[in-house]
C-alpha cells in the first residue's frame, strides 16, 4: 500500500516528481515533524533535496540513500530544516544553496527571486516569500505546478512568524504572491500533509491574518494603544488553550509591530 501522512522513515511519493521523507521530530512548532522533499524527474536517477532536516543521523542516512543528490535547497534558516546540512553534505557531496550565506555549502550561489534552477531534468522557480522569517523561500516546480512552501504555508494550522526577523507586512505580501500563482497547484509544505490547492489555502491564510489584525485593533481600542502583547493575547485568544498562549504572544508581538509602524 502507498504510505499516507504521517509516514516516518518511509519515502512517500506525493506527485510524479516530488516524494517526502518525514523526520521523526514532532512538536508544537514542527507538527508531525519536518518534511524533507526529494524531487526527481521521471527516468532520472539524480535528485534535488529540499531541507535535509535537523541533525538526526538516521533521517539523514535515509534521505542520502534515495539516490545521487545533485543539489540541496533550503527554504529558511530554522534548525529543524538546516541542522543536518553539514552531515548531509558529508554523506552526499551535494552543494547547498540558500538565501543566507551561513547555510551555503560547496557553492556561493544564493536564491535570487525569480531564478529558474535547471538541474537533472528539473526546472525549479525560486519565489522569495519572506514573513515567517526574513529568508523564507518557496520553490515552484515548473511543468508540474506544485509548490514547496517551507513554513510559509503548513499542511495544517497556521504559521507562527518569527519574532526576531519575521514581518507581517512581508508575510501578507508573500501570501498574495502565492495566490497570484493561480489555481490547481499542490502545496508541498515544510510540516504537515500536502494540500490540493495552493490558491485556496493561501487565501484562507490571508483572510485569517486580516481577521486577527482586526481583533488586535479592537483589543487596542479596548485596552489602550500601549497594551502589551500578553494583555492582547488574554483579550483576543480567550477561546484558545492557555498552553498555546506563548506561541500566540509571539504572533501578537509581530502584529503589534506591524500596526504601530
Amino acid at each position: 500500500m502507498t504510505p499516507a501522512h504521517p509516514a516516518y522513515a518511509q519515502l512517500r511519493q506525493v506527485t510524479d516528481i516530488a516524494a517526502v521523507m518525514l523526520e521523526d521530530n514532532p512538536g508544537m512548532m514542527t507538527l508531525d515533524g519536518t518534511n524533507t522533499w526529494i524531487l526527481r524527474a521521471p527516468g532520472r536517477e539524480e535528485c534535488v533535496v529540499i531541507d535535509p532536516g535537523d541533525a538526526d543521523e538516521e533521517h539523514l542516512l535515509r534521505v542520502a540513500s534515495v539516490g545521487p543528490v545533485a543539489l540541496t535547497l533550503i527554504t529558511h534558516r530554522h534548525r529543524d530544516h538546516t541542522g543536518g546540512i553539514d552531515r548531509f553534505v558529508e554523506l552526499t557531496g551535494s552543494p547547498v544553496r540558500a538565501v543566507s550565506p551561513e547555510f551555503r555549502r560547496r557553492t556561493d550561489a544564493g536564491l535570487p527571486d525569480g531564478e529558474l534552477i535547471e538541474e537533472v531534468g528539473l526546472a525549479i522557480r525560486v519565489l522569495r516569500t519572506p514573513g515567517h522569517t526574513l529568508d523564507s523561500t518557496s520553490f515552484v516546480i515548473e511543468g508540474e505546478g506544485s509548490v514547496l512552501t517551507g513554513d510559509t504555508i503548513l499542511g495544517r494550522g497556521t504559521t507562527v512568524l518569527d519574532s526576531t526577523d519575521g514581518d507581517l507586512g512581508d508575510y501578507l505580501a508573500s501570501l498574495r504572491s502565492l495566490i497570484d500563482l493561480g489555481t490547481g497547484r499542490t502545496v508541498l509544505p515544510g510540516h504537515g500533509p500536502d494540500l490540493p490547492d495552493l490558491q485556496t489555502v493561501a487565501q484562507q491564510y490571508l483572510d485569517h491574518r486580516e481577521q486577527r489584525l482586526d481583533q488586535v485593533r479592537a483589543a487596542l481600542d479596548a485596552l489602550g494603544p500601549g497594551a502589551t502583547a500578553r494583555t492582547v493575547v488574554e483579550h483576543v485568544y480567550s477561546d484558545v488553550d492557555e498552553s498555546l498562549w506563548p506561541v500566540a504572544e509571539q504572533s501578537v508581538r509581530v502584529q503589534l509591530d506591524y500596526l504601530r509602524r
